[in-house]
């Protein structure tokens, strides 16, 4: 039962996120095509990752996440950041366009936790918000696993 509501859970999620993101795709200039779309999903999800950890993530070859990377910042959806300590690795961010496209992803989020701060007692959102975080970190293990096995 706990299974299928945290999938249930997740399956609305992603389908409201997927919404939203491909719902401002347009076919003129400097547009974004879908995958270009779901690239810099990635990266700000991300933070600011190296090229790198972009492709790693992704589970593609360099050249092709550099060559999403450039198209990306070609149009000006993501930046570069000058390196910090290692000067061969290049870190990517969203730029303040990517936000204006995407708008506000996590604004299906919000609207459902104001319903849910509203319905429930404090003690009952303290023990939820304790459950989500050991959820939540239980999921980034998973991750890191599967991380380490490719």
């Amino acid at each position: 039962m706990l299974y299928d509501e945290v999938l249930t859970l997740y399956n609305r999620s992603r389908l409201m996120h997927y919404r939203t993101l491909f719902g401002h795709i347009h076919e003129k200039d400097g547009s974004l095509s879908a995958t270009e779309a779901f690239a810099a999903d990635v990266i700000y999800l991300l933070g600011e990752p190296s090229i790198k950890e972009f492709s790693d993530h992704l589970g593609i070859s360099q050249p092709n996440a550099t060559y999403k990377v450039n198209s990306l910042i070609s149009k000006g959806y993501i930046e570069k950041l000058p390196p910090r300590g290692d000067r061969r690795e290049t870190r990517i961010r969203v730029c303040n366009k990517y936000f204006d496209y995407s708008g506000e992803q996590d604004e299906f989020i919000r609207r459902a936790v104001e319903a849910l701060e509203s319905s429930c007692s404090p003690e009952e959102l303290a023990a939820f918000e304790k459950t989500l975080s050991k959820l939540s970190l239980a999921v980034e293990a998973e991750n890191r696993k599967d991380t380490v096995k490719e």
